[in-house]
Parts: C-alpha cells; sequence; structure tokens
C-alpha cells in the first residue's frame, strides 16, 4: 500500500532527512587511506544519536552496524570492519538512515578514497548524474517506470549496467514503505506517482554484469565478475511544484 503523508507529515520528515544527510555528509569527510569502515560508522552512529535521531540500519533485520560501508566490488550492505582498512585508490560507498520524531531519512554516496582511478571517477560520474536523470522524472503524474528509464537509458549510455535484484523504495514511518523504485523499467509502466509520496530513488550501477551474489553473511552483496560498483541516493518527495530532494545538506 502506497502512504501518501499530508504537508505536516513531510515537514517532520525533512528533519530526518537533513540529519540523514548531514551524517552521511561527515562519513564522507572521514573517508581516507588509513581508517576502517568501522571507524567511519562510529562517527555516523555518535553523529546521528547527538543529533536526537536514531540510526535507521542499527538492528534492521539484523543488521549489525548504523552504516552500509561497500567498498569497491561490494555494491550494498557491506558490515563495518575493524579489520577493513580503506587504501589510496578505492571507492566507499556509505548508505546512512536516521529515525526522528517518527520518519525516517535516507540517503547514499559513493566517496573516493585519495586519488582514484579515471575508470572508476567515470563509474561515480554516471551513477550520480544517472539518480538525478530519474529525480527529473518524479513528477506527480509519471510512472514509476519513468524514474527507472530514465536511470537505465542514462548508464547504459555510458556502457555500465543497473542492478536489478535491488531497487529503491518508498520510505517514511518505515524505511522501506511501497512502491519498490526499480532504477530500469518502461516509460508509462508501474505505480503513478501522487504528490505526498515520498521515495528513496538509489542507482546501484556496476562497469560489468548487473548479476551480484549476496554473501555468507546474508548481507554484503557483490558485483559476480568483481568488477567495480557505485550507489548514489536520495529521499525524494512527490509535490505539485516537482521533485523535492529531501536529503541535502544546506
Amino acid at each position: 500500500m502506497v502512504i501518501v503523508k499530508t504537508a505536516r507529515e513531510i515537514s517532520k520528515m525533512k528533519d530526518a532527512c537533513r540529519i540523514s544527510a548531514e551524517a552521511l555528509r561527515v562519513a564522507g569527510e572521514a573517508v581516507k587511506p588509513g581508517i576502517t569502515t568501522y571507524e567511519i560508522d562510529t562517527i555516523v552512529r555518535k553523529y546521528i544519536e547527538k543529533q536526537g535521531a536514531t540510526p535507521s540500519f542499527l538492528g534492521y533485520g539484523g543488521f549489525p552496524a548504523s552504516a552500509c560501508i561497500s567498498v569497491n566490488n561490494v555494491v550494498i550492505h557491506g558490515i563495518p570492519s575493524k579489520k577493513q582498512i580503506l587504501k589510496e585508490g578505492d571507492i566507499v560507498s556509505v548508505d546512512v538512515g536516521a529515525f526522528y520524531e517518527g520518519f525516517h531519512g535516507d540517503n547514499a554516496y559513493t566517496f573516493a578514497c585519495g586519488k582514484i582511478s579515471d575508470e572508476a571517477q567515470r563509474l561515480l560520474d554516471a551513477t550520480r548524474e544517472g539518480l538525478f536523470e530519474g529525480i527529473k522524472m518524479a513528477v506527480a503524474g509519471n510512472r514509476v517506470g519513468d524514474i527507472g528509464s530514465a536511470v537505465q537509458k542514462y548508464v547504459e549510455a555510458r556502457s555500465y549496467s543497473v542492478v536489478r535484484d535491488f531497487v529503491g523504495h518508498g520510505v517514511g514511518a518505515k524505511l522501506h514503505e511501497d512502491p519498490s523504485i526499480p532504477n530500469y523499467g518502461t516509460p508509462g509502466r508501474g505505480v503513478r506517482l501522487l504528490p505526498g509520496m515520498t521515495i528513496a530513488i538509489e542507482p546501484m550501477v556496476t562497469q560489468g554484469s548487473y548479476e551480484v551474489r549476496v554473501l555468507d553473511d546474508e548481507w554484503t552483496t557483490v558485483t559476480v565478475d568483481g568488477k567495480l560498483a557505485a550507489h548514489f541516493e536520495h529521499t525524494v518527495a512527490i509535490t505539485p511544484d516537482g521533485p523535492k530532494i529531501m536529503t541535502l545538506c544546506d
């Protein structure tokens, strides 16, 4: 069931989104050679809790950390570890959510650790721009397929692939709500977008095959061919005046 929020509910949700965005920003500032993913996760958790909020991911479905931190060929759901030390040239996807006064915010960004290769930078650029192409289509009256088609078209035109097994989603009082928001699809198909809907659009893009597999920890999701992956995400409100990105730092 798709939940349409009132203007008051969206106003409240903006606070959760702001905290999520700021937590992601401080995580990105911490990405540098020599730091562990566990240390970054600790920074995220402390920041969110200092704002009076709760990390959305901590304990969600049994997830053991406050942020998903996915390095290089890890697409999503990387578990932070004291043993994983970032090195120059890594690309680091950080996915963060915060729950505040009844609502969640959800966002992700793939950061460069020091100087990265030109190939890696092109992947990051294509994924980030693919996200904004999808957001452009998050307009009342459009359909979910319009978003996915826009992402897919942009990404595949640059010879990358969009992951099929994991998709975006509605977000609000629950971290994951209807509808699903695939990063691929057919224009004019799927759930119609209505003012008051709040959705997380999150392209997961790979250098090679779009096929992924989940490791034995039942969380860490990697590319099957070992090639790089990137992940960008914003929480977006559908409004009469067009899409409103709520996970932007002021």
